[in-house]
C-alpha cells in the first residue's frame, strides 16, 4: 500500500460511527469503521439485501465465548455515506453467539444463521436460524437448524446448479477428557434440499485441520472450495465436479495461512478473488494455548497440533485463476504488526486485522469487511486489483 501507516487503538474508536471516507493511502478507496456498542466486534460477514443495501453481521459483546457475545447487524443504504446504527439480532445470555451469516434466497426471503455454544466449547455448538419476510428489516424468532453439536459455521451459503442449499461448515472436535483446541477439526458441508426446512451432513473426505470452508460459484460444473488451516501452513483447496454435490480431498494452495480465516468469491470475469492474512507459522514463533485460553484455565498447548498465535496481518486480497490453482496477484489492503496473543479489545494489545469478508458489487467493485483490532468491523471498498 502506498504511504500506508499503522493506525492507532484510539483512532479507530473515535471513527467507529459508520461514515464512508476517502482513504487515507489508496485514491479512489473508501473506508469506514462499522458503529457499534460492543468492546469486542468480530467475525464480519457481508451481504446484498433485497432493495440493494450492502448488510453487515458480525458478533460483539466483551469477550469471544462469553455469555454476552451476540449477533449484531448494520446496514448501507444505497447512495448512502453512513453505515446504519446496528440492530441487535440474538441475545441468549447462557451462550456466546458467533459467526453469523446472511442468504438472500430466490424467493426474496434473508436468512440470518450463526452458532451458539456455552463458554468456549465448539464442541458442543449448535447452529441457529432466524428468517426474515421483509427484505431483513426484521426477523421471525430463532430456531436451531439440524440435530448438529459441534458443527460450526463461518462462510456464506451457496446455492448449487441443482438447486440444494450448500451450508459450509466444519466439526470442532475435543479429544476426550479435554478441551477442544482445535487440532482434531475436519470440513463438513451441510445441505438442504428444501429451501432451509431441513439438512443434512456430509464429510469433506481427508480434511483434517481445514476449516472455513469458502467455496466459490460453479463454473462448467466445477467449484472450487479454500479453506483455513489449522496447522498455520497453506491455504487449502479443494473441488467438486459436480456442482458442489460432493468433494475431492483437500490440498494445499500456494499461499500461506496463520489459522484464520480465509474468504473467497467468484469474479464477474470468472476468476477467483480471495481475502486473507498471507503469513504462515514459519514466519513467526509467536504462540498461544488456543483460541479461548483467557477463559479455559486448562487448555493446552498443541493438543491436537492447532497452531494459535501467528499474527493477523497484513490483510490483502489476491487474485486465483478460475480454478483456484494459480495465484495471478496479492494486493495489500491493510497493516499492523497482526499481534493476537491475546482477544482483549480495551488495552491495545490485540492488533489483528482479521476475518474478512468480500463481495463484488454490478460496478465490479469490491466491498471487503474485516476485524481491526478486535474492536472494530472496518470496511473498506476498492476497484479490482490488476493482476
Amino acid at each position: 500500500m502506498k504511504n500506508s501507516t499503522e493506525v492507532t487503538l484510539s483512532q479507530v474508536v473515535a471513527r467507529m460511527d459508520g461514515t464512508l471516507a476517502p482513504h487515507p493511502a489508496e485514491p479512489g478507496w473508501t473506508e469506514a469503521y462499522l458503529p457499534s456498542p460492543a468492546v469486542q466486534n468480530h467475525a464480519a460477514n457481508l451481504a446484498f439485501l433485497p432493495d440493494g443495501s450492502l448488510a453487515c453481521v458480525w458478533f460483539g459483546g466483551t469477550l469471544e465465548g462469553k455469555g454476552d457475545i451476540c449477533v449484531w447487524l448494520s446496514r448501507l443504504a444505497p447512495q448512502s455515506s453512513r453505515w446504519s446504527q446496528p440492530q441487535r439480532l440474538s441475545d441468549n445470555p447462557d451462550r456466546s453467539e458467533q459467526n453469523p451469516v446472511l442468504l438472500t434466497a430466490p424467493d426474496g426471503r434473508v436468512w440470518l444463521y450463526h452458532t451458539s455454544q456455552p463458554g468456549g466449547r465448539q464442541d458442543a455448538c449448535e447452529i441457529h436460524a432466524r428468517v426474515s419476510q421483509d427484505g431483513g428489516a426484521t426477523f421471525g424468532p430463532s430456531a436451531r437448524i439440524g440435530d448438529f453439536t459441534g458443527v460450526f459455521i463461518r462462510s456464506p451459503l451457496q446455492v448449487t446448479p441443482t438447486g440444494r442449499w450448500l451450508l459450509p461448515g466444519f466439526r470442532c472436535i475435543a479429544a476426550p477428557g479435554t478441551l477442544w483446541t482445535g487440532g482434531l477439526d475436519t470440513a463438513v458441508a451441510l445441505y438442504s434440499a428444501d429451501q432451509g426446512e431441513s439438512w443434512q451432513a456430509e464429510e469433506v473426505p481427508d480434511s483434517l485441520g481445514a476449516v472455513h470452508m469458502s467455496p466459490v460459484a460453479a463454473l462448467h460444473g466445477r467449484m472450487p472450495a479454500f479453506y483455513r488451516d489449522r496447522f498455520a501452513m497453506a491455504v487449502q483447496r479443494s473441488v467438486s465436479r459436480d456442482g458442489g454435490d460432493s468433494w475431492a480431498m483437500t490440498a494445499p494452495l500456494d499461499l500461506p495461512n496463520n489459522n484464520s480465516s480465509i474468504q473467497a468469491i467468484r469474479l464477474q470475469d470468472g476468476r477467483i478473488a480471495m481475502v486473507l492474512n498471507p503469513v504462515n507459522a514459519a514466519m513467526s514463533d509467536a504462540r498461544r494455548a488456543s483460541l479461548y485460553d483467557e477463559i479455559d484455565a486448562g487448555a493446552v498447548a498443541g493438543t491436537g497440533g492447532a497452531v494459535w498465535g501467528v499474527p493477523r496481518a497484513p490483510m490483502a486480497v489476491a487474485i486465483l485463476d478460475a480454478d483456484g490453482e494459480r495465484v495471478l496477484s496479492v494486493t495489500p489492503i491493510d497493516t499492523s504488526s497482526g499481534a493476537c496473543l491475546t482477544n482483549n479489545s480495551q488495552d491495545g494489545q490485540n492488533r489483528e486485522l482479521s476475518y474478512p469478508s468480500i463481495l463484488q458489487d454490478p460496478a465490479g467493485d469490491l466491498h471487503v469487511a474485516y476485524t481491526c483490532y478486535r474492536r472494530a468491523i472496518k470496511y473498506v471498498r476498492m476497484p479490482l486489483p490488476v493482476g
